[in-house]
């Protein structure tokens, strides 16, 4: 299989609602600013279920397929975080 139909096939294993949350978090920029205001509006979510939905996507193989740079950034930020709060408790 080639890299343009591997690609093709993981696009089409996620869903549209999962291929818009990893598009809008690719184009946002890092400093937050207004995020929840622009996730309610562009993608008609609550904040709160849009978290949920790209905590979800950061372990798809489908998502890792169709995005691999931010499924890595989104992993990393995410076991920073852990060993983060980690620390705390100690």
């Amino acid at each position: 299989m080639t890299d343009v139909q591997h690609d093709d096939a993981a696009v089409a294993s996620l869903d549209e609602r999962a291929r818009a949350v990893l598009a809008f978090e690719s184009e946002w920029p890092r400093p937050s600013g207004a995020k929840e205001e622009a996730i309610r509006a562009h993608l008609d979510l609550e904040p709160a279920r849009y978290y949920q939905l790209l905590a979800r996507l950061v372990d798809d193989p489908a998502a890792w397929e169709h995005a691999p740079m931010l499924v890595a950034r989104l992993r990393r930020l995410r076991e920073q975080r852990a060993a983060h709060r980690a620390r705390l408790l100690r």
